[in-house]
């Protein structure tokens, strides 16, 4: 088990440690195997928002985008299954298997039906472009009737 320091009731963290701990000395993060989180960044520009998100040695067909009510979800699987025979006799084996999944609020001046996708150089962009009237507008000058 892990030392750590328990602010709250510490029986279930406890219990949660023991069952989690690899006691054939691996990781400690049993939980925490095929889950990656890319980095993102996200840029606004007066026309847009800008959606990167770091995904290196995958294809565009490995993602997978959605919008459901104001929220954009990432998310991609990559599961590779080895063919080849393997000889002898192993103790541990831990197959390729990376997943994540990333969701994001979109604010309402987002034009849903304008959202578009790419894969360049190991980065997914997602653009969001604005509304019309979200944008900013020229300065003029208003007469009185």
């Amino acid at each position: 088990m892990s030392l750590v320091k328990r602010t709250e009731n510490w029986l279930p963290s406890t219990f949660d440690d023991m069952f989690k701990t690899d006691w054939l000395g691996g990781t400690p993060h049993v939980n925490n195997i095929g889950v990656s989180v890319p980095a993102v960044n996200i840029k606004e520009s007066e026309d847009n928002f800008l959606v990167e998100v770091a995904a290196p040695g995958k294809t565009k067909e490995d993602f997978n985008i959605e919008l459901d009510h104001e929220v954009l979800t990432i998310s991609s699987e990559d599961k590779k299954e080895k063919k080849e025979e393997e000889k002898g006799k192993f103790t541990r084996r831990e197959f390729s298997y990376r997943t994540f999944k990333r969701a994001f609020s979109l604010p309402e001046s987002v034009d849903h039906a304008k959202i578009n996708a790419s894969y360049e150089q190991g980065v997914l962009l997602i653009e969001l472009p604005k509304k019309e009237e979200a944008k900013i507008q020229a300065k003029r000058s208003i007469e009185i009737s």
